[in-house]
């Protein structure tokens, strides 16, 4: 499973429709400063169901539009969907390829969630990723800062990330949640 493309309008810098492909299992993006690097990283956890606008360096979840500049308006929605290939059926669905999408309207707040077109909820996006160790959280998304804070890191902390990487964690999820229900 790797991802084929992203498909984005109205998210932060990128007003106009952009498609961004890959062609590769590893994916770096690199570039000059203020060139949108950040803003591709923060697409990718967003879609994957980042709910902490502070971690999508925003005050609150409409600052993901785009805002408007002296040569454009602002736009009223923001749509990302991330295309997959599924080829070896690591997602657990029959398609080939996947494609996970949310959209935001600026105006109502509203957000919306599709796996392939189909709405859904946020959950069903959370649980179809979750055994794949990809996630708005996991270490499959490496930014910048992140690199600084696991060199960093207290051992305790790093045998934190180490679960998340190996896939411990998303059992302990499961098990915080059922004991809870």
């Amino acid at each position: 499973m790797f991802l084929k493309r992203i498909e984005l309008q109205g998210f932060k810098s990128f007003a106009d429709k952009s498609i961004i492909t890959f062609d590769s299992d590893e994916i770096g993006i690199v570039g000059p400063n203020a060139c949108g690097k950040s803003n591709i990283n923060d697409t990718i956890r967003w879609v994957l169901g980042e709910q902490s606008v502070k971690s999508l360096r925003g005050n609150n979840m409409s600052d993901v539009i785009f805002s408007g500049s002296t040569a454009r308006k602002a736009v009223n929605m923001a749509e990302v969907t991330l295309v997959f290939d599924n080829s070896r059926h690591i997602m657990n669905v029959e398609f080939e390829e996947v494609e996970v999408t949310r959209r935001l309207h600026r105006q109502s707040g509203e957000g919306e969630y599709f796996i392939n077109k189909a709405p859904c909820r946020l959950k069903d996006i959370i649980n179809l990723v979750m055994d794949t160790g990809l996630g708005c959280d996991s270490l499959s998304i490496i930014s910048q800062g992140d690199m600084y804070a696991i060199a960093d890191a207290k051992a305790v902390d790093r045998r934190a990330l180490l679960k998340v990487a190996i896939g411990v964690a998303k059992y302990k999820r499961r098990k915080n949640k059922s004991l809870i229900t």
